[in-house]
């Protein structure tokens, strides 16, 4: 098993996304790039323009739903897609910097539009064998 990574599951008309890692922070990058994944490939974002986030929460999975939010806000308003971040854990929840470019619909394709977190199937937790994971379903 790798040392972090995401994957997508399927949810009626909705996209799960689980992801793992290390840390509590880089879990959260790795979801982050499993809901641009929903979207286009993450690959394919040029990483050239950062954008500082910070949300707060009063638990982990309710930090995950903030997390999400944040960037399909941030991408909605601001027109662009987010192929890198960096996230580092504060006393009332996270302060990042997404990383990315305007969309270039020829290029980018994008195959949805995320709505928004939603807190079906909602979980992080941390594993005996000290990854941790974090899975919650994205409205498209």
């Amino acid at each position: 098993m790798a040392q972090s990574g995401w994957s997508h599951y399927e949810h009626q008309a909705d996209v799960g996304i689980r992801a793992f890692g290390p840390t509590l922070e880089e879990t959260l990058v790795q979801a982050a790039l499993g809901l641009t994944a929903v979207i286009t490939e993450p690959e394919a974002v040029v990483p050239q323009d950062p954008v500082p986030i910070e949300v707060s929460a009063p638990d982990p999975e309710f930090l995950l739903v903030e997390w999400l939010d944040a960037l399909v806000y941030e991408m909605a308003t601001r027109s662009m897609l987010f192929g890198a971040f960096e996230v580092s854990l504060t006393e009332e929840g996270l302060a990042a910097t997404a990383w990315g470019e305007p969309v270039d619909r020829a290029r980018h394709q994008p195959a949805v539009e995320v709505k928004g977190a939603t807190l079906t199937d909602l979980r992080v937790a941390r594993t005996e064998a000290g990854t941790w994971t974090a899975q919650c379903v994205v409205d498209v």
